[in-house]
């Protein structure tokens, strides 16, 4: 399959800059994967697409402000280092910038050395492990000194961090957001409690592979970032009876799904308590264990993402949703607008 039959036009203007200040004011485009039906309707209308014993499965994950500015010691130099993943204590993996700056030994400080890092190895492509120091909690000092690690294609900063994160966000770890949660409020998830709707969690810790573009012609070939992933028993349980009882399982973003699938996939269609490493890679064709019903943003042409989500619905009825979502203006990407596919 070739990289090209995930490509269609999309107006620069289109691409979301600034969140709304009303997080569920977003428009929602239905999409019935069955016919290609569609409906255009604001997302808090999306309780009329759920019924009773239906569950709803959020990313709880949350945002570092991953993105530090320091200098180097010895000479003052400015970098930059965007935090990947803890491997042990305080030891990390970080992308540094410009990374050949970054040597082996080399000291970053930072926030006039509140916290420092120092070089222990060298990774591909701008990596690094670096170990910092620091006096105190390491996230309450990051929470001062750390700026949050926008999508590249995002232009602005934000006024307030915690825009950036879901509001059932709980488990530190991601270097991004699982953005299709972004348009939830407290309010319309104790609405959808209220119909008879089961809410429960799985934590997918979104590392920066969300944003790397795929450089190869042929999908098959594309390999994916591995990211951490944990489920409980209690939602394993909870996933399992909903499916004995013939609920729905409705995941909310790609972030979700693949850890759903990933639980399903390794254990014969059932959910264990589990946690562990997921590089697994979803695009046309697919057979779906996990999930009946999709809530996501709409994505980057040729991205991992549309092709996520064409392996769900049907990649000429994707394509043509995405039609339509253009023609009437929707705003695409982190900060835009929502569909829902069931």
């Amino acid at each position: 399959m070739n990289i090209d039959d995930f490509d269609f036009d999309l107006p620069e203007e289109l691409i979301a800059q600034t969140p709304l200040k009303d997080r569920s004011a977003s428009r929602l485009l239905a999409l019935n994967k069955r016919n290609g039906e569609m409906e255009h309707s604001h997302f808090t209308d999306i309780k009329r697409y759920f019924r009773t014993g239906d569950c709803l499965v959020l990313n709880d994950t949350r945002v570092l402000p991953a993105r530090l500015h320091g200098e180097k010691e010895d000479t003052g130099a400015s970098v930059e280092i965007l935090l990947l993943h803890q491997t042990e204590g305080d030891m990390w993996e970080v992308l540094a910038k410009p990374a050949k700056k970054i040597k082996k030994g080399t000291i970053i400080s930072f926030g006039d050395g509140k916290l420092t890092a120092t070089c222990m190895g060298l990774k591909e492509h701008g990596g690094r492990i670096v170990k910092f120091d620091y006096e105190g909690i390491f996230y309450e000092v990051l929470d001062e000194l750390g700026e949050m690690p926008l999508p590249p294609y995002i232009k602005e900063q934000l006024p307030e961090k915690e825009r950036y994160q879901t509001v059932y966000a709980k488990e530190e770890g991601s270097a991004a957001a699982p953005t299709a949660g972004l348009h939830f409020t407290n309010v319309l998830l104790d609405e959808l409690k209220e119909m008879g709707v089961i809410i429960t969690f799985i934590t997918l810790h979104v590392g920066l592979g969300t944003f790397r573009p795929v450089s190869v012609d042929k999908v098959e070939e594309h390999e994916m970032h591995a990211e951490f992933y944990h489920m409980t028993k209690e939602t394993a349980e909870i996933l399992n009876r909903v499916k004995q009882e013939n609920g729905r399982i409705i995941s909310v973003g790609t972030t979700s799904t693949r850890t759903l699938e990933t639980i399903a996939r390794d254990h014969n269609g059932m959910f264990l308590e589990a946690s562990g490493w997921t590089d697994i890679f979803i695009y046309p064709p697919y057979e779906f264990k996990a999930i009946d019903g999709l809530i996501t943003n709409f994505h980057l042409p040729k991205s991992t993402l549309i092709m996520l989500i064409s392996a769900f619905a049907d990649k000429d009825t994707i394509l043509a949703a995405y039609q339509e979502a253009v023609k009437h203006r929707y705003r695409f990407f982190s900060f835009g607008d929502a569909m829902i596919i069931i």
